[in-house]
C-alpha cells in the first residue's frame, strides 16, 4: 500500500520520493512521506472505495478549526483517493499542561458553537461505516436512533447480540429522557479518544480525524472517560468543569454515552468480545 500511496502522491503533484508507513489505520493506508525539497507531508490512501470520505474528513477538520477554534492540521489536499496534511508531532503523552490545554480546547470548542438542531448538513463516517447525521430537533431521538440504534442492523451486531440484548438496546434508548439531562446541540469532534490528539506545530494539543456532528458535549467526553488514557490527563476533566460545568451524576452517564462508540467497534470487528460484554453490563438493568 506504500507503493500506492507513494504513486497517487506524485499523481497529485507531490515530488515524493519516500513513504514510512504510519501505525493504525483502519480505513486507510497512511504514511509520513518525504519530499524531494526535504520536507514532510502526511498522507491517506484508500484500502477500499469510499469516495467522499477524505472529503468528509477535510471538511470536519476546517470546522473544527475554524468554527470552533480548535488546532488541526492543514489541509494540502484531498481528491477521492488521498489526503495530504500539515504533518504533526506526537502528543506530549506525559505532560499534564498538555492534557489541561487540551480540556481548555475542547470546553472552548463545547461552549463556543452551539447550533439549533443535532446532526450535520451531511452524513460522515466512523471508521469504514457510515454515521447518520440527519438533523433533528429533540436530542433524545436523535442519540437513540442516529447513535445507538442506527448499529443494530449491522451483520456483526446482529451476529453478536441476541434479541433479548438488542431489545433492551431499544428499551434504554425510550428511557434516554430519563437517563441523560437536556442539553444544547454543540459542535463535537466526534471520536475524541487519545489516539485522535496530536501536537500542533506550537506545541499545543491539535485534533486528527473528526466524526463531526452537532452533538451533546457529554457524548464527545465518553470517548475519553471510557477509553484508556495516560494518568498525566488525570485533570483533563477537572480542568473541563471549571470552564464548562458538568451537570451532576455525569460520570454515571458516560457509558450509556459510550454505547455508540462499544457498537461501532462491535460492528468494526474490533476487540469485539470485550465490547459486547461491556454493552450487556450497560444494558442489563433494561
Amino acid at each position: 500500500m506504500m507503493e500506492l500511496l507513494l504513486a497517487r502522491l506524485r499523481a497529485a503533484g507531490f515530488e515524493a520520493e519516500s513513504v514510512r508507513p504510519a501505525p493504525g489505520g483502519v480505513v486507510a493506508a497512511a504514511g509520513m512521506a518525504r519530499l524531494r525539497d526535504g520536507s514532510q507531508v502526511f498522507a491517506k490512501t484508500l484500502r477500499t472505495a469510499a469516495p467522499d470520505l477524505f472529503e468528509i474528513e477535510a471538511a470536519g477538520l476546517r470546522a473544527l478549526r475554524e468554527l470552533g477554534g480548535v488546532t488541526t492540521p492543514e489541509v494540502l489536499a484531498v481528491t477521492p483517493d488521498l489526503l495530504v496534511l500539515e504533518p504533526l508531532p506526537p502528543r506530549r503523552e506525559e505532560d499534564e499542561l498538555f492534557w489541561e490545554e487540551l480540556a481548555l480546547a475542547v470546553a472552548g470548542l463545547h461552549g463556543g458553537v452551539v447550533g439549533e438542531r443535532f446532526g450535520w448538513h451531511r452524513d460522515g463516517w466512523l471508521g469504514r461505516l457510515r454515521q447518520d447525521n440527519t438533523w433533528d430537533g429533540d436530542g433524545h431521538a436523535w442519540f437513540a436512533q442516529r447513535r445507538i440504534l442506527r448499529w443494530l442492523p449491522e451483520p456483526l451486531v446482529e451476529e453478536v447480540l441476541d434479541r433479548e440484548e438488542r431489545l433492551a438496546l431499544e428499551r434504554l434508548c425510550a428511557a434516554l429522557p430519563d437517563l441523560l439531562p437536556p442539553a444544547p446541540p454543540v459542535l463535537t469532534h466526534g471520536d475524541l479518544w487519545r489516539e485522535n490528539v496530536l501536537s500542533g506545530s506550537a506545541g499545543g494539543p491539535a485534533l486528527i480525524d473528526p466524526a463531526v456532528s452537532y452533538s451533546w458535549a457529554e457524548a464527545d467526553l465518553s470517548m475519553l472517560w471510557c477509553s484508556p488514557r495516560p494518568p498525566a490527563a488525570g485533570r483533563f476533566f477537572e480542568v473541563y468543569a471549571a470552564t464548562a460545568p458538568l451537570p451532576d451524576g455525569w460520570q454515571e452517564r458516560m457509558r450509556i454515552y459510550h454505547l455508540r462508540e462499544l457498537l461501532s467497534s462491535i460492528a468494526h470487528d474490533d476487540n469485539t468480545r470485550e465490547c459486547a460484554e461491556e454493552v450487556r453490563e450497560i444494558i442489563a438493568p433494561f
